[in-house]
Order: C-alpha cells, then structure tokens, then sequence
C-alpha cells in the first residue's frame, strides 16, 4: 500500500495531463469516518448538529450552510464593531440559531423580512413568484424568537423597512432575499454601513432558482475592492475592506 501510495503523484500528472482529475481518499480516522462524504464535514457530528438545530422544522437552510453561517457570524464579532442583521427571515430558523451565538454577548440583531411571504418579483431576472414563502407571520416569528431580547423585527419590503437602522453600523449582514430587486436594494443600503472587517454573507447566489440574486451581487460589486467570495454551498460573501 505504502508503494502505491508514493507512486500516486506520478500517475496524478500522468491523469492530468489528458484532461482527467484523480484525487487520492485515504482511510480517514476510524473515530470520525462518518464525517467523510467523502471529505471532512464537521457540522455531520452530532456536536454541530446541536449547534446547528439540524431537526429545527423552521429553516430550509441546509447544515452546510449553517455552518458557514454559524462561523462567519462568529469570526465577524471577533473582527468588527456593529449590529447584525438577516434579510430574509422567513420561520426564523436561522435567527435563532444567530440569537444563541449573540447570547453570550449580545447584539442587537435586526431582523427584516414582509413576514407574508415573496413580494413582487422581476420577470426579467425573477424565477420565484409573489407569494412564495408565504406559509410565515411576523407573530408567528416573534413568539417563536422571544427567548431574545436583543432581537428587533422590521416588518415591510425592502428598502423601505430599512429606513429604521439607516444610522446603525453593521458587522454582520446575511442576504437572503432570492430575487433581484430587494437583493440589490439591500446590498446597497448595508454596503455603506458595514464595518471594516465585517461580513455580509448571501444564500442564494448560486442557485439557479435565483439568477436575480447572482445579478444583483455580481452588478454592484463589479466596481467594488472587494473580491466575492463563491462557495460550494451555494453562498458567496464579501469581508469589507
């Protein structure tokens, strides 16, 4: 095994060079060999889990996601002074699990979203219609939310229910909109009052039922010193410079 271990390399480049991609997936350690799918995915443990809420009905964001969330919201406190903020709650599920990061030490999370469900949309640049989501309700929400005291909720259409925190600095801003309108409203809005070293982190932007949000990002920082981020999980993120 060791001999055919070393010889790998070799037939790597050999593989390569006719257009042909081999990667070698060793045995992983026994004690963690769920976690291999086949690569390390720790928010598989039942440790991540718990933090992550993977049975919590409320969220249609995949554990994969969560933990991308989960770890950039922490980074992001480490890194930056500032409120944070979710657009696009929908149930709820993950200001929840932001509300039991913040605990700890608490933040004024800011929570927008019309809580009636997808407005209008853009037929040009649009796949999801009016109404979609629409099985929410801001009292819903705030009961299944009331555990947090340091949560604000701004009920109403994007960019008009941001007037309420137009004089606040942000270090953490999730986007989760799907359509291009309120996406590209947003952005703007959060951009100018994101705190250097802060993350503003969007759900949907690889998803094909959600080319308008991928339009709105890609349009807005085209001219902007930040890279975008792209990540496999759909997601992609900037850190403000």
């Amino acid at each position: 095994m060791h001999q055919l271990r070393a010889l790998f390399p070799k037939f790597q480049r050999l593989a390569r060079s006719r257009g042909i991609h081999v990667d070698y997936f060793g045995r992983p350690p026994s004690t963690e060999a769920a976690l291999y799918k086949p690569l390390f995915q720790p928010w598989r443990s039942p440790a991540w889990q718990a933090k992550l809420r993977a049975t919590d009905p409320h969220s249609l964001v995949s554990l994969d996601r969560k933990y991308i969330l989960y770890r950039m919201l922490e980074e992001s406190l480490r890194r930056a002074d500032g409120d944070i903020a979710e657009c696009g709650v929908y149930m709820g599920g993950t200001a929840y699990m932001f509300g039991t990061i913040l605990e700890s030490s608490p933040r004024p999370l800011h929570l927008f979203d019309t809580f009636a469900g997808m407005p209008a949309t853009n037929p040009d640049k649009d796949r999801h219609q009016a109404g979609d989501f629409r099985d929410t309700s801001l009292v819903g929400v705030q009961e299944y939310l009331s555990r947090f005291p340091f949560i604000a909720f701004h009920p109403g259409l994007v960019p008009a229910s941001l007037a309420s925190v137009s004089e606040q600095t942000f270090a953490f801003v999730h986007i989760d909109l799907d359509i291009y309108d309120p996406v590209a409203s947003a952005t703007a809005f959060f951009y100018s009052r994101l705190a250097r070293g802060g993350v503003m982190l969007y759900d949907d932007y690889g998803f094909p039922s959600c080319p308008g949000a991928r339009d709105a990002v890609d349009e807005f920082f085209a001219d902007k010193p930040e890279s975008l981020i792209v990540l496999q999980t759909g997601q992609c993120m900037i850190w403000k410079l």
